[in-house]
């Protein structure tokens, strides 16, 4: 019986799993093929760039699965995401597109090395800021949200992109 309930579990973290991996992959793709001018340029009155953009989603990744769901701080140069409560910096970075973009996917490869050494049941290991508290009631709640946060943010990065240039239709979704 207990077999049982773990395959379950199994299929259910793999499917939940599968679904941020895809958020991820549109993220990337709907981005591909812009230049660093049009990766840094905001199209909306807030001022986010597509670059700046996905510099807070490696920060979130960081921050759910690296420091809440495992419980370690990483080692960084001090460099943070941009501070998301200071209305003049928004989304945005001055960090190079090639090394933010390779900054998400190895922070997105992090993430997952820490997700497949816990159960979706599992408490969070690490410290939870209290505005957060009900997103991170257990290891389900972290991913759940990831796949929301990411996902909100592809289809925003999907406006941006036809603003850019007139393309849709990216992604793999």
């Amino acid at each position: 019986m207990n077999t049982t309930v773990e395959v379950g579990a199994d299929v259910e973290k793999a499917t939940l799993t599968t679904y941020l991996h895809e958020q991820r992959a549109a993220v990337l793709a709907i981005v591909d093929g812009l230049d660093d001018v049009a990766m840094r340029t905001p199209v909306v009155p807030s001022g986010w760039s597509p670059i700046g953009l996905i510099w807070h989603l490696g920060g979130a990744e960081m921050y759910w699965f690296q420091i809440v769901l495992a419980g370690r701080v990483p080692d960084d140069d001090g460099e943070d995401e941009p501070d998301d409560e200071d209305p003049d910096e928004g989304f945005r970075t001055d960090e190079p597109v090639a090394e933010v973009l390779a900054a998400y996917r190895a922070q997105c490869a992090e993430s997952d090395e820490a997700l497949a050494s816990v159960s979706l049941d599992d408490a969070p290991r690490g410290p939870v800021v209290p505005e957060h508290t009900e997103l991170a009631t257990s290891v389900r709640t972290i991913v759940l949200h990831m796949i929301e946060e990411t996902a909100r943010h592809a289809g925003h990065l999907d406006i941006a992109r036809e603003l850019l240039d007139e393309r849709t239709g990216l992604g793999p979704r």
